[in-house]
């Protein structure tokens, strides 16, 4: 028994230091433009099962109860939640947010690999390109004239320049924004980057605001939905939980040596 105790007070550890690692990088990314918390799902880990409720006691009776104990707790994975963060305006005609459910599609180099990203700081290439601030450009691409007056962009993603001497604007292009049935299916690779994953379903590419897809916002970028009150409450009931556990295996530990001592 000490030593199964033992090893459960382990599992919760170990769950505890995973628990606070997810917090450590929520708040760490409380700055990031477009980010998305994480939070960690626990799951029991395998009964015991001595006895089974309804097994015979007598040729009369069975028990009402049975007697199962557990292993311990593993991390079942990460969701990430996925609420709208503060859209802050900037001012920079080339900063985007979505207002509402999508991602600016982006093509990784090499080999052209498709990724999703809410953070929608865009510049300018030499070329005249909008890419992203690593230098990736958005997929399909959109070629920005040079020495255009203005740029434009409409809700639905319809980017537009007015060039010197013209009476009007003229149409660049249109930026897509993709949606999934299950965004929490994708998976993070860094830089602010998601890829598509069998969970997460296909992309669902079209213009801003029809069939769900959120809006296109031009200058204005999205905030981390990172709550600090609410991560420091996470913060200090996973390090009490932590001290719990670590008094569990202290106690456990004094309890053998008693029995050693007594024996």
């Amino acid at each position: 028994m000490p030593t199964s105790a033992l090893h459960v007070a382990r599992t919760g550890l170990e769950a505890q230091d995973a628990r606070m690692r997810v917090i450590a990088n929520n708040l760490a990314n409380i700055g990031t433009t477009g980010f998305k918390r994480d939070r960690a799902d626990f799951a029991t880990l395998a009964y015991q099962e001595q006895r089974v409720a309804g097994q015979q006691s007598t040729n009369q009776t069975a028990y009402a109860v049975g007697l199962n104990l557990g292993t311990g707790v593993q991390v079942m994975g990460t969701s990430r939640i996925e609420t709208q963060g503060t859209l802050n305006t900037t001012g920079n005609t080339l900063d985007l947010a979505i207002s509402g459910p999508g991602y600016f599609q982006v093509e990784l180099p090499p080999g052209g690999q498709l990724a999703y990203t809410r953070a929608g700081n865009f510049t300018l290439s030499a070329e005249g390109q909008l890419v992203t601030p690593q230098g990736y450009s958005l997929s399909p691409p959109i070629q920005v004239p040079q020495g255009v007056e203005s740029i434009a962009i409409a809700p639905d993603g319809t980017v537009s320049a007015v060039q010197p001497g013209a009476a009007g604007s003229v149409q660049l292009g249109q930026l897509q924004v993709a949606n999934f049935v299950n965004p929490a299916g994708l998976r993070a690779i860094g830089d602010n980057f998601l890829v598509e994953t069998a969970a997460s379903g296909p992309a669902d590419i079209g213009a801003g605001g029809q069939n769900g897809r959120g809006q296109v916002r031009q200058g204005m970028l999205e905030a981390s939905n990172v709550n600090v009150v609410e991560e420091l409450v996470e913060m200090i009931e996973a390090q009490r939980a932590y001290e719990i556990n670590s008094k569990m295996v202290s106690s456990v530990d004094e309890m053998l040596r008693n029995a050693n001592q007594t024996l």
